[in-house]
């Protein structure tokens, strides 16, 4: 493709969001010009390396439009007289009147601004996330008569009503999911099912390379050597933190073990304040949210890796969780819920241990189980890397993203959809 593509997030830069940094820089380096704008200004402390070799200049939409009014104002007065105008203000009138709120009318006015201010060489818009981020592309790209994709991924393909991912399906160019579950689903609300392809994120493992895992004996007998249990995730409902927090305080009295927690998150106070009601808060630490190099050697010195994930009142609930991928990339032996993908990554049993959500007592269980027994968890972990390294590799899915974007492909046969079983 020789023209630029600009691609629309949420918010840039995230460090919850490794997966669309390592996408953007691997695009990069195939020759895709680009260009980022994003809803929404950073709010995390730090940022990953990839982020920083990332060429691609960044601009920002204004997040509320009440912020910078006369730049909403200049953007209507200008692009009210393009001929692709009147058709985009149809779309959004009719999407307002199913969904008449304060959000839908923000995303219009990012979407003026979008379109006024898209340099003269840009021909595609992408947008990651199916929810906001496609709505103010495909205003914008309706305003400049534009080709438009998107990448759809958890929260976005689950709380948003069918009417809506069916026009965004109508009116895109093509659609890449990262798990088979979301798929599926998507493809049962899509006049055009053709139009959605899976694209697995993969790994970038020059960014996770072998570790070095000394073998470890700890069985949670010692009270000086207790079993590091890890979790990375944000403190949401989706990741189901407070189920957790309820299955390690019903460990057995006296078994060692400590739980480390990385991320950020609204209910982060609130699950501090519960696990010391508890009385287990002296057991656990809690890191907050931390660059990827520091979150790597977080899996390496640790022993287990949980993942409660549930499905929220909301209707949220994770697609493939990357942190998965990333604790097996280690060789750490991952818990992890029998919900939404995972079961793609994980062969309960050989390649980690599946339980169901919202079942404490299960989990608590699983735990004691994997705390106590050190070669099952060398055994899984060890499967679990294998499986990682040699059925989702990133570089398979770039290919198939670069294809879609029409950069030529060195070995186009490679662009096939991973195989998600054994």
């Amino acid at each position: 493709m020789d023209a630029v593509v600009a691609i629309i997030l949420k918010g840039y830069p995230r460090l919850s969001e490794t997966f669309i940094a390592q996408e953007i820089r691997a695009l990069e380096k195939r020759g895709l010009a680009v260009r980022l704008f994003s809803l929404r200004r950073p709010t995390d402390p730090a940022v990953h390396p990839v982020h920083r070799e990332i060429l691609a200049p960044v601009s920002y939409l204004p997040e509320y439009l009440h912020d910078q009014p006369g730049r909403v104002a200049k953007a209507w007065r200008v692009v009210r007289g393009w001929p692709g105008y009147r058709r985009a203000r149809a779309v959004w009138i009719g999407d307002l009147k199913r969904d008449p709120t304060r959000n839908r009318i923000r995303r219009f006015g990012q979407a003026l601004v979008l379109a006024h201010e898209l340099p003269s060489d840009i021909g595609w818009l992408h947008a990651h996330f199916l929810h906001t981020p496609a709505s103010v592309t495909r205003y914008a790209a309706l305003i400049r008569e534009l080709p438009w994709s998107v990448s759809a991924h958890a929260k976005d393909v689950w709380t948003i009503p069918d009417w809506e991912k069916r026009e965004k399906l109508r009116d895109c160019r093509w659609l890449v999911t990262c798990s088979r579950y979301n798929a599926d689903h998507l493809a049962t609300v899509a006049a055009d099912p053709a139009r959605i392809s899976l694209i697995y994120h993969g790994l970038d493992l020059a960014r996770f390379p072998l570790p070095v895992r000394p073998p470890s004996f700890r069985d949670g007998s010692d009270p000086d050597q207790p079993v590091t249990i890890l979790s990375v995730g944000r403190a949401v409902e989706k990741k189901g933190y407070d189920g957790m927090l309820r299955a390690l305080a019903a460990l057995p009295q006296g078994l060692a073990w400590r739980f480390v927690h990385v991320g950020g998150g609204p209910r982060l106070k609130a699950l501090q304040k519960a696990a010391d009601e508890a009385g287990i808060a002296h057991h656990i630490q809690w890191m907050g949210a931390l660059a990827q190099e520091k979150v790597i050697a977080r899996y390496r010195a640790a022993d287990l890796f949980v993942l409660n994930s549930r499905v929220a009142a909301d209707g949220d609930r994770d697609g493939l969780p990357n942190v998965l991928m990333e604790a097996q990339s280690q060789g750490l032996a991952c818990l992890a819920t029998r919900v939404a993908a995972i079961p793609e990554l994980i062969l309960d049993g050989e390649t980690g241990i599946l339980v169901p959500a919202d079942d404490p007592a299960t989990l608590t269980a699983a735990l004691e189980r994997l705390i106590r027994n050190p070669a099952l968890r060398a055994r899984i972990g060890a499967a679990g890397m294998a499986r990682v390294r040699n059925h989702f590799p990133f570089e398979q899915g770039i290919d198939c993203l670069a294809a879609r974007f029409g950069l030529p492909q060195p070995a186009p046969e490679r662009c096939a959809s991973p195989s998600t079983r054994r």
